[in-house]
């Protein structure tokens, strides 16, 4: 009996401590942004951001200044919940940075982690090529 206290006492504890690291948790950046250009085209990868559930990475194009294309080279997939929730995500991120020309986007709901992750890398590369 006393074993099995023990052990639900450790669970509970361990469950507590995930918890509070998940909801403080803040994105760490695993690289530098990667810049490619070719004419009046720019590539700028951004930097892997590792979070809870995996790595967001985004890459983006850039051409006459203007927002081209992003693609999201990684996303969190540890469980099918994770991958299917970011790759939702990730079509609605890639569309609103297309309309609105910069990093500066909402989040979606149900991908907070991701949608952070995603604007953190895309700032990083937007900002290695200088676009405002």
């Amino acid at each position: 009996m006393r074993r099995v206290s023990a052990v639900l006492i450790a669970s509970a504890l361990g469950t507590f401590a995930l918890l509070i690291t998940k909801a403080g948790a803040r994105p760490a950046v695993a690289s530098v942004a990667n810049v490619v250009r070719s004419g009046d085209r720019v590539t700028s990868t951004g930097p892997k951001i590792v979070l809870t559930h995996g790595i967001v990475q985004v890459r983006v194009t850039i051409t006459d200044g203007k927002i081209t294309d992003v693609a999201a080279l990684s996303l969190p997939h540890d469980n099918p919940h994770s991958w299917d929730d970011s790759s939702a995500a990730a079509v609605k991120l890639r569309s609103e940075v297309l309309a609105k020309q910069s990093a500066n986007i909402d989040v979606v709901s149900g991908a907070t982690f991701t949608s952070r992750g995603y604007a953190h890398s895309l700032q990083a590369a937007l900002d290695a090529v200088g676009h405002s």
